[in-house]
């Protein structure tokens, strides 16, 4: 899974902070950059990333609506699941990113580790 591009993940991260579908016009308003973009580059890095399946797009009269096809979550969770395959040992280094994680967010993992256990049926033991 490729990293999106700098202006992919402004347009993207405008599309998962909306709480509706958005127009082209509204992305471009929403995203903040140094250098705003033209119009018809956005139009067309959206419909790329509608192509690429991160994006819904809806026809609204002469209007394109656009929405997330996919969570932020789903995303880094892709780009997790890719840097994982490059390791020799995942659960090495995942042991090593754990311990370098913030220790709030290592309880709140090992907390949510745990409701998921419980919520998995136990196979009787042999």
């Amino acid at each position: 899974m490729p990293r999106f591009g700098d202006l992919e993940a402004a347009i993207m991260d405008a599309i998962w902070r909306a709480d509706a579908p958005m127009r082209v016009r509204d992305v471009l308003d929403r995203i903040e950059r140094d250098t705003e973009p033209a119009y018809t580059t956005v139009q067309t890095v959206m419909d790329v990333l509608f192509r690429k399946g991160w994006l819904t797009r809806v026809k609204e009269g002469r209007v394109n609506m656009y929405a997330a096809a996919s969570s932020r979550q789903d995303y880094v969770s892709g780009l997790m699941d890719e840097a994982l395959e490059a390791a020799d040992d995942r659960t090495a280094a995942l042991a090593t990113f754990f311990e370098r994680m913030d220790p709030q967010e290592n309880a709140e993992l090992r907390r949510l580790l745990g409701a998921a256990r419980s919520a998995t049926p136990q196979k009787p033991a042999p």
